[in-house]
């Protein structure tokens, strides 16, 4: 059941364009602790360290154990070496596109929703330094069910390797693209456990994730279970995350009084809105639970993005803006 037509699933132009929207935003650090010590953005501060910086004229006070002596030779006057210490940030992203996030009441569905906010995150996170990749948990285009064909493929994990600067940004709009639902499950996907590609993306990020990576999860948690919930803490030891929670108004409003048809190819059936209501609203709010204790054990801020609403409006609030040069 909808209350509105969706927008079209965002395609490559929408997602290009969303580099627009992330100019002046940036990701601000979390990390705190022994990751924080491990610090991995760029330091301001030069010094002994991996990146070679410049040389210049030694001047009093300067370590003489980085005099460049081949330039002094040449030169006829002490210079030094310059390093800048490299502590570029991986920012991953956790993206959760199964097939049950292709259903929406408002502007968008929801696993429109997921793609759009991963896009324009990745951006932010690439125009800030950043190095970004992706695990993704979906279904790939090719492989999934026409309207008429009833049957669905199983679901897939995508690793996009971090890339720095803007180049890793569209090889990983690709692949949301290519892993997006493009229709809502069979009954025989949708009956089945859902948890499986989720577990396997965070055992996944577990190996792939190291000290003081940024990790942005982005799903609507409605699979989440302790086994997740595990995982999802044990990145929260050593990575900075924060959790994108995408949800849909009629998930926690309930369905008004009256008769409804619901379900998924080959499995529809009625439903009382009126009768259903109580148990409806004490699974939302078992779901809000789950999700408000995961972000108190991974220390993760949460912000909620809702269909009802653009991803760049919710996520321009949350996101600091970039200082700018005086």
């Amino acid at each position: 059941m909808t209350e509105a037509t969706p927008a079209p699933l965002p395609d490559l132009a929408e997602l290009l364009a969303l580099r627009g929207a992330a100019q002046g935003l940036r990701l601000a650090s979390r990390i705190t602790g022994r990751a924080a010590r491990r610090g991995v953005h760029a330091s301001a501060q030069r010094g002994r360290g991996v990146e070679f910086q410049e040389v210049r004229p030694y001047v009093p006070g300067d370590d003489p154990r980085s005099i460049d002596w081949r330039v002094t030779a040449r030169r006829g006057r002490p210079h030094t070496k310059l390093f800048r210490e490299e502590r570029e940030r991986p920012v991953w992203l956790l993206v959760n596109l199964s097939p049950l996030l292709f259903f929406g009441t408002r502007r968008q569905l929801k696993s429109a929703l997921v793609v759009r906010a991963a896009a324009l995150l990745a951006w932010v996170a690439a125009l800030g330094g950043d190095r970004v990749g992706a695990v993704i948990a979906g279904t790939p285009i090719s492989t999934q069910p026409s309207p008429l064909a009833g049957t669905s493929s199983p679901s897939t994990v995508r690793i996009v390797p971090p890339r720095g600067r803007e180049a890793g940004v569209p090889p990983l709009l690709e692949a949301l693209l290519a892993l997006q639902p493009v229709g809502p499950p069979a009954a025989s996907a949708a009956l089945a456990a859902p948890t499986q590609p989720m577990h396997e993306a965070l055992r996944m990020l577990a190996t792939l994730a190291r000290p003081g990576s940024s990790v942005l999860a982005i799903s609507d948690f409605a699979e989440l279970d302790e086994t997740q919930q595990t995982h999802y803490a044990a990145l929260g030891v050593s990575c900075d995350c924060r959790l994108f929670w995408i949800t849909d108004p009629l998930e926690e409003r309930s369905l008004p009084d009256g008769s409804f048809r619901a379900g998924v190819s080959g499995r529809v059936r009625r439903l009382d809105g009126q009768r259903l209501r109580p148990r409806w609203l004490a699974a939302w709010r078992e779901r809000e639970t789950r999700v408000l204790q995961l972000a108190r054990r991974t220390a993760a801020s949460l912000v909620r993005l809702d269909t009802s609403a653009a991803a760049e409006e919710v996520l321009r609030a949350w996101l600091p803006a970039r200082a700018t040069a005086a």
